[in-house]
């Protein structure tokens, strides 16, 4: 592995990039897994509210079934250099019971939306319980940078103003 001009990031700021990460990008590997038939893995577009990531899928997706028989669910943004993954369960919400502020957000920044589909879909939504982030090997130490929902700098508060709550 090239480690060659990692400076290694303290912990707030290597929160602050992967917040940055979560606002910016579009597209997130899902990893569910059925007690029966095992892991499942799949990218879906994603959105991030300040607490909470968003994704939509059809209803009867694998990833949709998996979540509601185990929903223990692990995130990855694809960069493996710049590594983001997060941890936690992970709730269905059908599309005409979503937030209503998480379906809009979710079509403003992709340009669809689920809800008007003659196909059922199911909003996946994950409150991450723990979160690591690492560029290198000189930063696998103290990747963890959130542990059972709270952020582990202290820097600043654990959710933003702009989160969304859901209806249910």
């Amino acid at each position: 592995m090239e480690t060659t001009g990692i400076v290694r990031r303290q912990t707030a700021e290597r929160r602050r990039d992967a917040l940055g990460r979560l606002i910016a990008e579009r597209d997130v590997w899902v990893s569910t897994a059925h007690p029966d038939h095992g892991p499942h893995q799949v990218p879906l577009w994603f959105l991030w509210d300040g607490r909470a990531v968003w994704m939509c899928t059809s209803a009867t997706s694998v990833t949709a079934r998996n979540v509601r028989k185990e929903p223990r669910v692990r995130l990855a943004l694809p960069d493996t250099f710049d590594v983001v993954l997060l941890q936690g369960e992970a709730e269905c919400f059908l599309d005409q019971e979503v937030n209503e502020d998480a379906a809009e957000a979710f079509a403003d920044k992709f340009g669809w939306d689920p809800r008007v589909e003659e196909e059922s879909f199911v909003y996946v939504r994950l409150i991450p319980r723990t979160v690591r982030a690492w560029r290198g090997e000189p930063e696998l130490r103290g990747r963890v940078i959130m542990r059972d929902g709270v952020w582990l700098d202290k820097a600043t508060p654990r959710s933003c103003p702009s989160e969304l709550s859901p209806r249910n």
